[in-house]
């Protein structure tokens, strides 16, 4: 009877002990379940990220009264396969108005170029609106013609951006309502910094920080205009107002007229840029910025630039506007 009872107590131990071992196994599995689920939840979100940058507008855009959107101003040279994909892709953006190519080759563009150019504006924007393509054309090849003042500009905004340098439409979209917010301020996507190296009596010398600069201390001074939004108001005053030497540095070094315009809305604003999260898609080859002593270059026109203000006009921030629909954590 004894040796009964106890194989019953031993079965019912051996039996808990298996139920045990399978709520916890079958937890384990759901826990499983829930990570892979999530986990691809997050890859279908976010697909187009992965995939390239495949446009979504909001649909709100697509009602802006003329002149209440934008203004694409594009720096190009010599890279007509670049420029037909950038121009191809901007133009199904839905705040876009016009587009102004900065052009300083020595020959004017072909026939074949702006009609093609035109037949793929047309067809990104399928007759819903009209946006105006220009060749703006310069005798002088100068980095400073990328900021020359647009007669008749229809749009206050004015997005600069480089021919090798994609965003997708929807952080456009959003940097351009960024700007909205702040119309005095310089609006984009590449940040950069400078910091005080030395001081000698009462003047500072100063050195140019890269992006690595920027993600080690999370502080920037200057957003370039390879990807920016600004005021048109800016090239009215790079053109007449800019100092005369320091567009002849510019154009003798062929540098720096980004960090000149940065210098031109600091001192004119007295505020910080507005860095903008988004995701790049560089479709060229290494630029400028990849050849060695660019670096030394950059602090030399930061140092020569705040000698000609007088002062050192850039201010520092911290702030980053980021789209908190498109992301999880922010």
């Amino acid at each position: 009877m004894r040796g009964t009872l106890l194989a019953n107590r031993r079965g019912i131990q051996r039996f808990r002990q298996l139920a045990t071992t399978a709520v916890k196994s079958s937890k384990i599995k759901l826990l499983l379940f829930c990570c892979i689920a999530f986990t691809l939840v997050v890859v279908a979100t976010r697909a187009s990220a992965f995939m390239g940058w495949t446009n979504h507008s909001d649909s709100v855009d697509q009602f802006l009264p003329p002149g209440k959107g934008y203004a694409i101003l594009m720096n190009t040279w010599k890279r007509y396969d670049l420029l037909k994909q950038s121009i191809s892709h901007y133009a199904s953006c839905s705040g876009l108005e016009s587009i102004h190519i900065v052009w300083s080759e020595p020959n004017p563009p072909s026939a074949s170029l702006s009609t093609f150019l035109k037949h793929v504006i047309e067809s990104k924007t399928r007759g819903l609106k009209k946006v105006e393509l220009s060749f703006d054309i310069n005798k002088e090849d100068s980095l400073n013609n990328r900021f020359k003042e647009i007669p008749g500009l229809k749009t206050d905004a004015v997005f600069s951006i480089d021919d090798d340098v994609i965003f997708p439409c929807s952080s456009v979209e959003f940097a351009f309502k960024v700007w909205q917010s702040a119309p005095n301020a310089m609006v984009g996507f590449v940040p950069r910094a400078h910091w005080v190296a030395k001081t000698l009596g009462k003047t500072d010398y100063y050195t140019y920080g890269g992006w690595w600069s920027v993600w080690w201390t999370g502080t920037y001074s200057m957003v370039l205009s390879k990807a920016a939004f600004f005021h048109k108001k800016y090239l009215r005053m790079y053109t007449y107002e800019m100092p005369k030497s320091i567009k002849e540095f510019v154009t003798k070094n062929r540098n720096c007229e980004d960090i000149a315009m940065s210098f031109l809305v600091a001192n004119a604003t007295g505020a910080p840029p507005i860095w903008v999260k988004g995701k790049i898609f560089e479709i060229g080859s290494t630029g400028i910025s990849s050849l060695g002593g660019h670096g030394e270059r950059r602090t030399r026109c930061v140092n020569r630039f705040a000698a000609e203000f007088g002062r050192m006009p850039l201010v520092p921030t911290t702030a980053k506007a980021v789209d908190s629909r498109n992301t999880w954590f922010w």
